[in-house]
Order: C-alpha cells, then sequence, then structure tokens
C-alpha cells in the first residue's frame, strides 16, 4: 500500500490558523498527479515549512538545503544506473602506485567490470584510482568529497558524468551503502576503518540490507589478519559482538577470490526485505524438500513464530519487476544479522536448489498474507 502519513504535521498548522496542508496537497497535486509518493512529498514540504516558522537557525537551514540538494541531485544521477549491480571499494587515497595493494585494487576493478559490476569509489588517488582505472569509465562511479587538500578525482572519472560531488561526508557515506550490493575493503586510514566499522554496524543492526563485506588484503598484508584479530580477542571474547557477527564478513588475499565471494553470495539470494512484521527473501531457485526440512530445524533461533515459508509469486506494488523470483518468508527476530548471513550461505548451497538436490520441489504454498 502507498505511504499513509500522519495528520501531525498537518493538524499543527490547522492549530496555529493556517490551513497550508490542503494548499501544499493542491500545488503538489498539479506538479505531479500520478505520483504514488505525494503523501510523502507533502510531509517533506510540511516538515519545510515548520521549520521555516519556526525559524531558529539560519546555519540549521543552510545544513537542511545543502544535503536535500545534495540528495536530490544524487538520486536523479545514479537513476541513469538503476538496476546495476554495484560494488563499493573502499581504501586508501595515499596508497603509491608501486605498492602490492595498488596493483590488487586495479585487478580487483577489472575483474569486477568483466563480471559486469559497477565500481563505486570515493573518486580519489590511491586505491579509488587503481580500482576505476582497472574497471574504465563505464563501470565506474565516483562520490567525491570536498576537501581544501588532497582529495581530487581521479582521471577516469573527473569531468564525466560518472562523477558526483559532495559537499556533506554524511549524505556521501549513504550513498557509498545505499548503491551497493557489495563491498570491499582493502587497507587504508582513519576513513577506511570509519567506513568498515561503519558499514558492519548498518549491517549487523539491519540498518542496511545484508550485503557481502569483502577485507582485501595483498598476499602476506597483515592489516585485516590484525583487525580481525582485534575484533575476535577484545570484542568477540567480551561479549561485545556475537559469535555469528564474525561471519558479515570475509578475509580473502586476491581480486579472484573477491569477486567469487559476490558472486556465490548472489548464486541464488537476489534480494531481502520487510513486508510489515514478514522478512522476505527472493531467491532464483526455489529450495527441495530435503532443503527446507534442514532449514526449519538449523535456523530456527531465527523465528519469532510459525515456520519457513516459501512460495512462487507475491505482487509487490513498489517493485513489481521482482514479482517472478522464488520467496522464503518468516518472522525474523531481527537481530541476529550473523545468523541471517549463515542462512544466505545455506540457501545459496547448490545442493539445496530444486532439481540440483536429492528431493523433490517442496508443495506450493499460496502467498503469504502479510500482518
Amino acid at each position: 500500500m502507498p505511504y499513509v502519513p500522519s495528520d501531525a504535521l498537518s493538524q499543527h498548522f490547522k492549530n496555529n490558523g493556517i490551513d497550508l496542508a490542503l494548499k501544499v496537497e493542491e500545488l503538489l497535486g498539479s506538479v505531479a498527479p500520478d505520483s504514488p509518493n505525494l503523501a510523502l512529498y507533502r510531509d517533506m514540504t510540511l516538515t519545510v515549512l515548520r521549520m521555516a516558522q519556526d525559524d531558529l537557525s539560519r546555519w540549521n537551514a543552510k545544513i537542511t538545503l545543502q544535503a536535500l540538494r545534495e540528495l536530490e541531485n544524487a538520486f536523479r544521477v545514479l537513476e541513469r544506473f538503476k538496476g546495476r549491480r554495484k560494488v563499493t571499494v573502499f581504501g586508501s587515497a595515499r596508497t603509491p602506485l608501486e605498492h602490492p595493494v595498488y596493483a590488487l585494487a586495479r585487478e580487483l576493478g577489472k575483474q569486477l567490470a568483466a563480471a559486469d559490476l559497477m565500481v563505486i569509489t570515493g573518486a580519489g588517488g590511491g586505491v579509488m584510482a587503481a580500482a576505476h582505472e582497472g574497471a574504465g569509465l563505464d563501470h565506474s562511479l565516483g562520490f567525491n568529497i570536498t576537501l581544501p587538500f588532497e582529495q581530487h578525482a581521479n582521471a577516469t572519472v573527473d569531468g564525466t558524468g560518472n562523477l558526483l560531488p559532495f559537499h556533506f561526508f554524511f549524505t556521501r557515506k549513504l550513498f557509498f551503502v545505499k548503491e551497493a550490493d557489495a563491498l570491499v575493503l582493502c587497507p587504508g586510514g582513519f576513513g577506511t576503518l570509519d567506513e568498515a566499522l561503519e558499514v558492519l554496524t548498518l549491517i549487523q543492526t539491519g540498518k542496511s540490507p545484508l550485503v557481502p563485506i569483502v577485507l582485501l588484503d595483498a598476499p602476506g598484508g597483515t592489516f585485516w589478519e590484525g583487525a580481525l584479530g582485534f575484533i575476535k580477542n577484545e570484542l568477540e571474547a567480551n561479549k561485545y559482538i556475537l559469535p555469528a557477527d564474525m561471519n558479515l564478513m570475509k578475509l580473502v588475499y586476491s581480486a579472484e577470490e573477491a569477486v567469487a565471494e559476490i558472486d556465490q553470495f548472489y548464486s541464488n539470494f537476489h534480494s531481502s526485505r520487510w513486508l510489515k512484521n514478514t522478512f522476505v527473501i527472493r531467491m532464483h531457485h526455489a529450495l527441495n524438500d530435503h532443503a527446507l526440512k534442514t532449514l526449519q530445524e538449523q535456523f530456527s533461533d531465527l523465528r519469532l513464530a510459525d515456520e519457513f515459508q516459501q512460495y512462487a509469486h507475491q505482487d509487490e506494488y513498489d517493485e513489481a519487476q521482482f514479482s517472478h523470483l522464488t520467496r522464503l518468508a518468516f518472522k525474523f527476530n531481527g537481530r541476529n544479522h550473523g545468523r541471517l548471513r549463515e542462512l544466505v550461505d545455506f540457501v545459496n548451497l547448490k545442493e539445496n536448489w530444486v532439481g540440483l538436490g536429492h528431493a523433490q520441489p517442496a508443495q506450493d504454498a499460496k502467498p503469504v498474507q502479510f500482518t
């Protein structure tokens, strides 16, 4: 169903003797009469009007304006690349050309492009320049940050329509994660570590969809090995994280391994989403009877109630292009995303697919009624 807004904003203006809500609805109706998102735009506009009415700070208004402009511009530019799988690559802007990690990042970009995956970076030098150099412009997107020093767009994306400039780190970081179907993290400085911990936190808490996180280092490198040792010995050992949270990332030492990890993740798993209180995994291949039975037993800790249900079709008004995919639906507890990653790995095993395992297809089920 379309978004149904709260009437709190409308009531606010009515209480102040102004019926702006009606005027805003009329204006938006003339601009985009057929949009299913009119209620959302109405609330956005009323929020700005309430901010103007309060008029608390010019600085607040400037931050809001800049952020809104950056979001709108990014949405519009990235619409050109909609439907293409993308991989965000993080790493140091200061990695020199002769460093083994530079060559590794360039090879990574080349292999990602060969797999028809776009490469997103911060558009700077070092690892970012190397990944774009390997991928080429047609498979590159750069999200550049405006800084007084060192952060200039690399030669691959500079001056092209594949480059997006950002003033704020927080809007830029939003799109690094929002657009990513996978993330590859190479060695780097404070920024790389910040990005690594942020994406792990977002996925661990369910604030961002589950995607593969690949830690990539040159053979013999100790950057991520040391970081993982700290995480295991300090965070996991002290129960600051769950043991299964370690499943959210994988350390590899070659571009081939990195691309293979991403390819394996999407071998059956397509995407996931929440529909009301039900978590839905979309799959390219249905699971056979034996796999479903095993799944019910081995992953029961992820369910709040009922069983895992598999069905062949579900209408989704906002993503009808995926209606042909098989669904696996359950009442996810929303907590242990490391275990959810284990479930995805189970779904991706070929022996669990219909026609490739040792059992017959599971019986068709009626579409789930979401509550």
